[in-house]
């Protein structure tokens, strides 16, 4: 069987949501940044990727029209290279990664480019409402609608985790952030992506709030 591995990875910052410096750049900029970039760190000829997946939470406008399509091209790859968008999701990078591995190990192909893209910012707000519910659903298994505090309550009652449980693990989190970021670890998957047009904090609260 044949084993699948990672070679190569590469990520933008992260900026914070609707006031960060990413505030206004399109998910095919971040994406293909980053492919450009893990591709290169790769050092292999771009002709070469067998398919571009990414994992999309909110797969519409600035990260809609086939996001994946979208990166392969804004990363320089040939046109020849197909992309695939993949949707799960919180854990759609994840499934991206997944499936890119599934295919290596089953033959299909030798390179895939495997990732997630999100712009918080450009897409959220801005989400198509239009019969967002079916009738059906929302009667009989309204769940599959609940947004995700509503689902943490859930979890959280279902297995028992107390509150004192829950806010113990913040710090813990905060403190393995921390010495990631003072790590050598980090500096090797980021790369320096200038952002697009950024509208400053105060301009962008106000847009907000104006809706």
């Amino acid at each position: 069987m044949t084993d699948a591995v990672i070679v190569s990875t590469a990520r933008t910052g992260l900026a914070k949501s609707w006031r960060g410096a990413f505030n206004m750049t399109h998910g095919a900029t971040l994406g293909g940044h980053a492919t450009q970039a893990a591709v290169a760190r790769a050092g292999i000829d771009p002709a070469r990727v067998e398919d571009v997946i990414m994992g999309c939470a909110n797969p519409e406008g600035a990260t809609g029209m086939n996001i994946a399509r979208q990166i392969a091209l804004r990363a320089g790859l040939p046109v020849s290279v197909p992309g695939m968008t993949v949707n799960r999701f919180c854990s759609s990078g994840l499934q991206a990664i997944a499936l890119a591995a599934q295919r290596v190990i089953a033959g299909e192909g030798d390179v895939y480019v495997a990732g997630g893209v999100e712009s918080i910012s450009c897409v959220q707000n801005e989400m198509n409402q239009h019969m967002l519910f079916d009738g059906w659903l929302k009667e009989h298994k309204p769940g599959i609608y609940w947004s995700m505090l509503q689902t943490a309550e859930n979890v959280a009652k279902r297995y028992e985790i107390s509150k004192e449980t829950s806010t113990a693990c913040s710090p813990n989190c905060a403190r393995r952030r921390l010495r990631l970021r003072a790590s050598s670890t980090t500096k090797s998957y980021l790369s320096r992506c200038s952002p697009v047009s950024p509208i400053k904090p105060r301009a962008a609260c106000s847009r907000r709030k104006s809706r």
